[in-house]
Formats: C-alpha cells, sequence, structure tokens
C-alpha cells in the first residue's frame, strides 16, 4: 500500500466510528492463493496482492474492472452488489456483477506467482459488442515512481528494479493507457481522488513511466481471462517469463479449466462425515492461504502496512506459527487428513531459523525466514531479556518434541539437535524459584513474569520430557525442569479472585528496571493456556486435587470475567484481556477477540478431557462451556463472518476489525474440534451428550453482570 493510498482513504475514513483511517482492509472480500500469491478479490471484483511476506514481490496495489459499451465505461462497482464465495473446498473465488441490463461472472484463481481472472458475460453485453476494460496499478518493489513499461506483441510487461509484473489477455488488448499515480495537488486536495482518470493527457511519462495501466479487453463467446504474473527478473529472464504469460493466457481461457486447476491445488479434502467439515475446510484453506512455500506462515493480511495503528502482521511469529503447526499436526492426525507435508516444511523451516543460543528470534519474513523487523529482540542485541518474548521459543518446543516421533532421517536429527539446543535457550530464561524471567507477554504490550509465559514453558518442558530424545541427560534435564515449573505456577495464584494472576510485575519509574513486585490480577485470555499445558504434563506427572481445584475456579472465573455480549446481542465473547484499551476507536468496553473467544473453548476442552481421565464429574461442566464457546466461532456465530473468515476483533455493533482473516483462531477451531471429538465432547454433532454420566448441557457460558 503506497502513502498516497492510505491518505486517500485517510480522507474517505476520518472520523469514522468502526474504521482505523489509512488502512487497506480485508474485512470483506476473499482471498485466492495457496502456497504464493495472496490476492483478495473485493465484493466489487477489484483486485489486490497481499503476499509481498509470501514471495518477496509486490504485485497489484489497486484495481478497477467494468464494461465499455458505446464508448462508455461502467465499472463494477457501480453495479448492484452480487454474491460472492469459493467454488466447493477450492480457492477459486466466484464473484457475481448484477448491472441493470447485465449479469458478469467473475472467476479469481492464485496459482503460484500467476492470477488469473476470468469474466463470462450475460447475453445483453455480448448483444451490446461490449469490452472488458481493467484498470491494474502495480508496485514492483514496492514503488509507484521510477517505473516503466515495456509493450510486447502480446503482454505489458511493468518494472522497477528486479520485481518485474507481466500482464496479458486471452483476448488480446484491444486498446492500452498508462496512467500516473494521485499527482500532488491531488494528495493535497481536501476530497479523495478517483483513479483511473477518464482520459490521459498524452504525456509520455505517464504512458510508459508508471504502474499503472487501463486495458480494454475484447470477448471471445462473451468471455475474456486477464492474467498478471510477478517475477523476479534474476530468478525469472525475461523470454521466460513472456512465454508463461502466454502459456497461462492459452491454457486458462474457459471456466473449468480454472476449476479444475482450483481443485488439483487444494491441499486437502476434507471428508463431508466429519463434525463441523465446512469449518474444518474453511481453517485449512485459511491456514494455506496464509503460508509461503517454506512453510511459515503470515498472522495475517497486513491492513497497515504504514504502521499507523498497529505493528504489523505481515511477519512470521514463532509463538502462533508454532502453535498452528501443532494444532495442524493435532487435527490431521485425529481425522485422518494427509497433511505431513506441511508438518515437515514447518519442522524445517524452525531448524532453520533458530537462534545459535537455541532460541528464536521475534520475526521473520516467511518468504526467507530471514530476520523481519521487530521490537523485541532484545538476545540479539546488547540489552537484556525484557524486549525478548521466551513463549515463543516455548512454543516451537512443544511442536517439534510432538513430531519428532513422526519423522526419521536427517530431519529427525536436525530436530533432536534443534531441540536439545532449545532446551538450553529455555533454561537460560528461566529463573531460579521456577518461573520464566520478566520478558515481553503474547500480547506484546507489556512487561513482567506472565502466567501465560509460565504455561508455555511447562507444556514445552513437559513436551521434551514425554518425547524418546537419544540424548537421556537432556529428557531427565526437561523432566526435572517440568517438575520445577509445576511447583511454581501456584507463585501466581490470586485467591481472592480464583485465577492465576496475568503477571507479576513492577517497573521501577526512574530508570525502567524491572524488579519483583507485585501480581496483576486482571483476567487474562493468554492465561488460560495453562489448562492445555497441564493436560500435557499429565503425561509426565501428577496433577494433584490442589492444582485441579485451582485450574477449575481459573478457567471458570477467567471466562466468566473476560465474557462481553454487546447491548444489541450481534456480538457475544471474550475480550482480551481486562482493561485492554486497544483499537476500541469510539467504543466504551473492551472489543471481543476470536482467539481469545477461541482459546476458551480450547481451555475448557482441555480441562474437560483432564478432568475426565481423572472421572471428576465436573469434566461434564467445562465440556458444556468449550461447546457454547466454540459455537461462537463456527459458521453462523456471531463471531464468524459471512466469509467463513474469523477476523481478530469485532466491535460491539459486529463491525469486525483488524487482520481477516487471522490464522491463530482459526487453527485454535481446528484444534478444539479435533480434541472435542476425540474426547466424546461435541454433543449431536458426533460426540456423545455426556461425560461419566453428567449432562454437559446443563452447563451454560456465564454472561456478564
Amino acid at each position: 500500500m503506497q502513502l498516497r493510498d492510505a491518505l486517500d482513504d485517510y480522507k474517505r475514513n476520518e472520523g469514522h466510528d468502526t474504521r482505523f483511517p489509512g488502512e487497506r482492509r480485508s474485512t470483506h472480500g476473499l482471498f485466492s492463493g495457496l502456497g504464493g500469491r495472496l490476492v483478495h478479490v473485493d465484493r466489487d471484483g477489484s483486485l489486490r496482492d497481499f503476499g509481498y511476506p509470501l514471495t518477496g514481490l509486490n504485485g497489484v496495489e489497486r484495481s478497477r474492472f467494468g464494461l465499455r459499451r458505446g464508448g462508455e465505461v461502467t465499472w463494477f462497482d457501480e453495479f448492484a452488489v452480487g454474491s460472492q464465495a469459493y467454488h466447493g473446498d477450492t480457492a477459486l473465488v466466484v464473484t457475481e456483477h448484477v448491472g441493470e441490463d447485465e449479469a458478469v461472472v467473475q472467476y479469481d484463481l492464485a496459482l503460484g506467482d500467476a492470477h488469473l481472472t476470468r469474466f463470462e458475460c450475460g447475453d445483453e453485453a455480448r448483444d451490446a459488442d461490449a469490452e472488458l476494460v481493467a484498470y491494474l496499478d502495480l508496485a514492483p518493489n514496492a514503488q509507484d515512481t521510477r517505473i516503466g513499461q515495456l509493450r510486447h506483441e502480446d503482454a505489458i510487461e511493468v518494472y522497477h528494479t528486479d520485481e518485474h509484473d507481466f500482464v496479458g489477455s486471452a483476448t488480446g488488448f484491444a486498446e492500452v493507457r498508462g496512467q500516473v499515480p494521485a499527482r500532488f495537488e491531488e494528495v493535497l486536495a481536501a476530497d479523495p481522488v478517483r483513479l483511473p482518470r477518464p482520459l490521459s493527457e498524452d504525456r509520455y511519462e505517464e504512458d510508459r513511466l508508471s504502474g499503472g495501466l487501463v486495458v480494454f479487453l475484447p470477448l471471445e463467446s462473451g468471455g475474456s481471462t486477464l492474467v498478471t504474473l510477478l517475477t523476479n527478473e534474476t530468478e525469472t529472464p525475461r523470454e521466460r517469463a513472456l512465454a508463461r504469460i502466454a502459456e497461462l493466457t492459452e491454457a486458462y481461457d474457459d471456466v473449468d479449466t480454472l476449476r479444475r486447476a482450483a481443485a488439483a491445488e487444494t491441499p486437502v479434502e476434507v471428508p463431508s462425515d466429519l463434525p463441523y467439515d465446512g469449518a474444518l475446510t474453511t481453517d485449512l484453506r485459511v491456514l494455506g492461504l496464509l503460508s509461503a512455500e517454506t512453510g511459515l506462515r503470515i498472522a495475517g493480511p497486513d491492513f497497515d502496512p504504514h504502521f499507523a495503528h498497529s505493528g504489523g502482521y505481515g511477519y512470521t511469529w514463532f509463538r502462533d506459527d508454532a502453535e498452528i503447526s501443532l494444532f495442524v499436526r493435532d487435527a490431521a492426525e485425529h481425522f485422518g487428513l494427509s497433511l505431513d507435508g506441511w508438518t515437515a516444511r514447518s519442522a524445517r523451516a524452525y531448524v532453520a531459523t533458530q537462534r545459535d543460543d537455541g532460541t528464536w528470534p521475534h520475526r521473520v519474513w516467511p518468504f526467507d525466514g530471514s530476520l523481519a523487523p521487530g521490537w523485541a529482540n532484545g538476545r540479539l542485541e546488547a540489552g537484556d531479556d525484557l524486549d525478548y518474548q521466551a513463549d515463543q521459543t516455548g512454543s516451537v518446543i512443544a511442536f517439534l518434541a510432538a513430531v519428532l516421533d513422526d519423522v526419521d532421517g536427517r530431519l529427525e536429527a536436525e530436530i533432536e539437535a534443534a531441540l536439545v539446543a532449545a532446551l538450553d535457550g529455555l533454561d537460560d530464561t528461566l529463573a531460579d524459584d521456577g518461573r520464566p524471567v520478566a520478558c515481553q507477554n503474547a500480547w506484546e504490550d507489556m512487561i513482567g513474569r506472565f502466567s501465560h509465559t509460565t504455561a508455555t514453558f511447562l507444556e514445552a518442558y513437559a513436551a521434551l520430557a514425554a518425547t524418546d530424545l537419544r540424548d537421556g541427560d537432556a529428557a531427565a534435564r526437561a523432566a526435572d525442569r517440568a517438575h520445577q515449573v509445576y511447583e511454581s505456577v501456584d507463585d501466581l495464584w490470586v485467591p481472592e479472585r480464583g485465577v492465576y494472576a496475568l503477571r507479576e510485575y513492577h517497573e521501577d519509574a526512574e530508570n525502567g528496571a524491572y524488579a519483583a513486585g507485585d501480581l496483576d490480577e486482571r483476567y487474562d485470555s493468554a492465561a488460560l493456556a495453562l489448562a492445555s499445558a497441564h493436560l500435557t504434563y499429565a503425561r509426565v506427572g501428577e496433577v494433584d486435587d490442589e492444582r485441579i481445584a485451582r485450574l477449575v475456579s481459573h478457567v471458570r472465573e477467567t471466562v466468566d470475567g473476560l465474557w462481553h455480549e454487546s447491548d444489541e446481542g450481534d456480538v457475544a465473547g471474550l475480550v482480551r484481556y481486562e482493561g485492554d484499551e486497544w483499537r476500541r476507536r469510539g467504543q466504551e468496553s473492551e472489543k471481543v477477540w476470536t482467539v481469545s473467544t477461541a482459546w476458551g473453548a480450547h481451555a475448557a476442552a482441555s480441562l474437560a478431557a483432564l478432568l475426565s481421565e481423572r472421572g471428576d464429574d465436573r469434566a461434564a461442566e467445562f465440556a458444556g462451556i468449550a461447546r457454547e464457546l466454540l459455537a461462537l466461532v463456527l459458521p453462523d456465530g456471531p463471531l464468524c463472518a459471512d466469509t467463513g473468515y474469523l477476523p481478530e476483533q469485532l466491535f460491539d455493533d459486529g463491525t469486525p476489525d483488524s487482520a481477516t482473516p487471522l490464522g491463530w483462531p482459526h487453527a485454535l477451531r481446528l484444534a478444539t474440534v479435533a480434541l472435542m471429538d476425540e474426547r466424546g465432547m461435541l454433543g449431536g454433532t458426533g460426540g456423545t451428550d455426556d461425560i461419566d454420566g453428567v449432562d454437559a448441557d446443563e452447563a451454560t457460558v456465564p454472561a456478564t453482570e
């Protein structure tokens, strides 16, 4: 997104109740692209590339499509809003444009470095001898100036330095015009500018020295296919790129071919007899969309590339990425899905990005694993661990330990070596009292000694202790550390509230130093991770009765304390933590988060599983809570968009906000359905209606007072 676009959006949305001006939102529309480009198709059919973090290539910044009849252009964004949906289980996006006298169906599919857009026009457009018109603004190397165009016989090339983008058409081009971006006076004007401009000024710099194109495509049998191809010139020389454009325009000149290609790239078909198969299909599609060929993922589409209101989302965080990998592996194992390739790619990527001290950095670029901009790289700097997120290393260990027995050969040896080194890194950030040292939290907005970080350490050590490591000393040390962390958890207990604290903290106002201090007694959805951590710990140690009682209270009270329902009833779920003020806009209360709500469901299911293993009747209560929280993030639930996507947050009026779709809640939903199905908690959707003879339907998610 160029600064010109951000300023234009600012003019359109300044003062809006639920929009943050200057962002490029993906809260409506659908994405296409699995393992390569990530292309957003808005409801009006306009395209925009979000895939730079996945490919290192920037591509399309803005676009418009329409019809020209009798010299007059009607853009599809002026048509009535038609339907938009995926074709079956694939990532082929089908968008219907409905005009006064005609209808056009648009099909969009990203295939690796290419994107294909097929238009099928109704009889009215054919009879009117219409032409398709496409406005594309390409920004190779993320530039909107110092760009050149080359007009080849059957394609147009737009370039800056190493990124060269190509545009081709199955029916050729009837006409091509250039377009420069918004000029200074337009940027400074009070009103936003609408591109493309109606007429060219016939300046040579406009026609050849810009990334903007207006192209007219003849129709053949009422249809035409537009192709864009993003390349790195050193990897794909011009002649090879032109040959590929020619192949694509010739091969994909009908809808059936696109459908077959889309079916072939679908990662796995989810059997229809699985519980919530539609949700599982969406979860796997979303996680595929957000993945690079390396196996690393972005957290979500980067809606705020100028960091006006956030720190960016188009990076790989090892915390949520490793948890996603673990959730996918566990769900695939339970449901019998063929996703071993995903697991192996993720494992190789984590091995490759591990630092010499055994830890993992704040965030990396998923297209090559190189260090990305961040603010929590304390272990790379000459400082302390305050600017470090120790839970990220713990999450990677839990995943690698879980998959060690799934692999063999060289990868098995590499994972084991990485785990032994990671154990040293984890030990280095474990204090003498058995809890992690002061560091940054999972939400990246505080410093302290957090219950969530403690939970990740407990799960990491326990998972490592339960693994058949050839290094017996390392396995024994992991078991000792797991017991040590287990004993230390109660240092965070808040008896007055019946929960584990958000953190222990004390900030020295004079020098910013951290020292041991008070407990931050607020409810925190991240602290719900203690439930699944104890389920893992139970494989290597005993969870005593007192700890069980405290976990029961902790999950129950945290869900109760974070529960929020809007006055209109449009939104219900869990807020991130008590007192969260981020991205509220004009809303007085905390916003509901999908990841927190899904986390609550997973924690309740984990606790129900732990209780059930002990024959504890309270398992039914938490299975019921898990079902009710899960229902909120399932299709038709109030937190799930019509697209099937889970946005990060929602305002009380139901408006989705922030990264959409966000990978973490989709993976949590996937894992929760798998865990609940495995343990018979889904009730009428495939599990039993009770656990240990107690009616689970009696349990209800609490409402706020």
